[in-house]
């Protein structure tokens, strides 16, 4: 039977990466999006995961096109870096709330059918940063190392109904974004990580489909890095 699976912030970059691994797969994919046009052979859903309203209207898109949501991948996320002496109030708390609030609205939002089919997998996207830390990310560092006390908490609340929660932490991944960083940059960064090059966000999403299919059945509360060896011993 083919899975109904929802990545959120899917139209682009690691999203799209990971939604195009899960439809590979065989899943029925949808992707929320915020901006910009849905991808190409996936179900696309506007939507902005800081309104509970249009969380809720989202799920009931994807419930009615391809059924209940059987795997969530919550991967929308924004930056605002700035030195924490310099940084607004604002700054912070709207990166916590699209970040790690989103997180909480989409879970919620997914965990009651999950719980009643008793089964289900759901997958954090956190990052290295939120393991090891980054000077001006003091609030992007803190939602992502949130994802992980949220998903373990999860993983104890879920188990006895088969739902697994997990966090992937990936490094610098090979994005329009990273791509756009001075040279010296960019060579400073692969410098720190042992295996010396960025990932490529296919990566990311095979480690993704793993922990969503049935061989990852007995991991759950696992925090998996993707990064290079950048951030060992966190």
């Amino acid at each position: 039977m083919t899975r109904s699976a929802l990545v959120t912030g899917g139209n682009r970059g690691i999203g799209l990466a990971i939604a195009r691994e899960l439809a590979a797969a065989g899943d029925s994919v949808a992707v929320t999006y915020r901006s910009g046009e849905p991808p190409e052979g996936l179900l696309g859903v506007r939507c902005d995961i800081t309104d509970s309203a249009q969380v809720d209207a989202a799920f009931k898109q994807v419930e009615e096109a391809q059924g209940q949501v059987q795997a969530l991948v919550a991967n929308a996320g924004v930056t605002k870096d700035q030195l924490l002496a310099l940084m607004s109030e604002d700054d912070f708390m709207s990166v916590l709330d699209t970040n790690l609030g989103g997180a909480y609205r989409v879970a919620k939002r997914a965990v009651r059918g999950m719980m009643r089919k008793r089964t289900g997998r759901i997958v954090l996207i956190s990052s290295v940063v939120g393991l090891l830390g980054s000077g001006g990310q003091a609030n992007y560092a803190a939602s992502k190392a949130g994802l992980v006390g949220f998903a373990r908490s999860l993983a104890r609340e879920l188990g006895s109904r088969n739902v697994t929660v997990n966090v992937v932490a990936p490094g610098f991944v090979r994005t329009n974004m990273t791509a756009s960083l001075p040279e010296e940059r960019q060579a400073e960064i692969k410098n720190q990580i042992p295996l010396g090059r960025y990932a490529e966000a296919e990566e990311i999403a095979k480690t993704v489909r793993f922990l969503a299919s049935d061989d990852a059945a007995y991991i759950t509360g696992a925090v998996i890095p993707v990064d290079g060896g950048l951030g060992m011993g966190h």
